[in-house]
């Protein structure tokens, strides 16, 4: 089965993401915006328990997270994903480091750049037309996270929280 970590923001910053994401997400009924802090890795029934109590221990030692959601930014030309930049804070930084290492489920595919995707599988024509509106408009939202996410996709794509963890760390 596919396993995923995530950080859900508030409803606030979700609503905002999602007034994007319903017309340019393809992803968009599958899974809530959400910050990726494991991508996608495979587990089964026997490993998801030791796997989760690892993530647990690594939330016991992480204080909520403040995020800042700074700008629209965009990864092409590698691909046409348009997304909200969360700044990449130590705190955060950290929190995917120690997942990365202490879980020790495979190596990530991508260099970690905190974001909430709002745009993709558009056309490069698409890419160019959208992004160039978004940008104008921006984004500026600061916020707490005090909880992550082990989520898992169901067999018509879609995920679900599996577990939830809270950062409940020293700051």
């Amino acid at each position: 089965m596919k396993y995923g970590i995530v950080a859900f923001p508030s409803k606030k910053l979700q609503d905002l993401a999602n007034t994007y994401r319903k017309r340019y997400d393809s992803h968009y009924s599958k899974i809530t915006p959400h910050l990726t802090l494991k991508e996608a890795f495979e587990a089964d029934e026997n490993e998801i328990g030791t796997i989760s109590k690892a993530i647990a221990s690594i939330a016991e030692n992480h204080a909520p997270l403040t995020i800042h959601a700074s700008k629209i930014s965009s990864f092409f030309p590698t691909t046409n994903v348009i997304y909200f930049k969360v700044e990449p804070t130590n705190e955060l930084k950290k929190l995917h480091q120690d997942l990365q290492e202490q879980l020790n489920i495979g190596m990530p595919k991508h260099v970690f750049i905190p974001h909430i995707t709002i745009a993709q599988d558009l056309t490069e024509t698409e890419h160019d037309d959208i992004y160039g509106q978004l940008r104008m408009i921006g984004v500026d939202e600061q916020e707490v996270i005090d909880r992550i996410h082990l989520v898992y996709q169901l067999e018509d794509g879609s995920w679900t929280a599996y577990d939830t963890y809270r950062l409940t760390g020293a700051e």
